[in-house]
């Protein structure tokens, strides 16, 4: 279970390795995710609050900015183009949009069916959902907030030592009412997380007049 801590202007949680999480932010409010450990890949998916129908697209994303990677000054874009979040501030420098989530499947297929019962972010997404009326056919191409998966220039990519350290993080500010929902991702097969996942601190913060 997430730990909150709540000040006047800013709420805190404390989200386990290995857990899901989910809020909904309210237009002008801000989410900072920070990486307490160093390298832990964040899993994260964003839907407009008010119809969920309208969600984060990858590919909307990536052709208005025309980047591959997010960082400072990204726009989170629903298939519409419609503006969810923005990145106003980051530490870490590069974070990914191509990689995907893990499952019970695709661990099965690229590590051995020995790790098929290994929990993944995928059921995160699915476990968190449920709670807002969301189920498979919600999840889309997801947003991985310090992972480091680079593309060559024959195309391929993977999954390498992340570029990420303790106490780095990633702020965003909500452009209208968003509905966050958070994989701290719990793979142990790969280097997305340094074989080694670990907690991390997402701060919800309003402006000044009090959302």
């Amino acid at each position: 279970m997430s730990t909150a801590y709540e000040s006047r202007l800013e709420i805190s949680y404390d989200v386990p390795a290995r857990a899901p999480f989910s809020t909904v932010l309210k237009r002008g409010q801000e989410l900072t995710i920070v990486d307490l450990g160093g390298n832990q890949a964040v899993d994260f998916l964003c839907y407009d609050a008010n119809d969920t129908a309208k969600r984060y697209s990858a590919a909307a994303t990536i052709a208005a900015q025309g980047n591959i990677f997010l960082t400072t000054g990204s726009v989170l874009r629903t298939q519409e183009g419609a503006p969810l979040l923005t990145v106003v501030a980051d530490t870490c420098g590069r974070h990914d949009t191509l990689g995907g989530a893990c499952s019970k499947e695709s661990n099965s297929l690229r590590y051995g069916q020995h790790t098929r019962h290994q929990h993944a972010c995928v059921e995160n997404f699915l476990i968190e959902g449920a709670k807002w009326g969301l189920g498979k056919r919600d999840l889309v191409s997801n947003v991985n907030w310090y992972m480091n998966v680079p593309v060559e220039a024959d195309g391929t990519l993977g999954i390498v030592d992340g570029i990420s350290a303790p106490g780095l993080e990633v702020r965003l500010r909500a452009e209208t009412d968003v509905l966050v929902l958070v994989s701290n991702c719990p793979q142990i097969n790969n280097p997305c997380n340094g074989f080694d996942p670990t907690p991390v601190r997402l701060v919800v913060t309003s402006s000044g007049g009090g959302e």
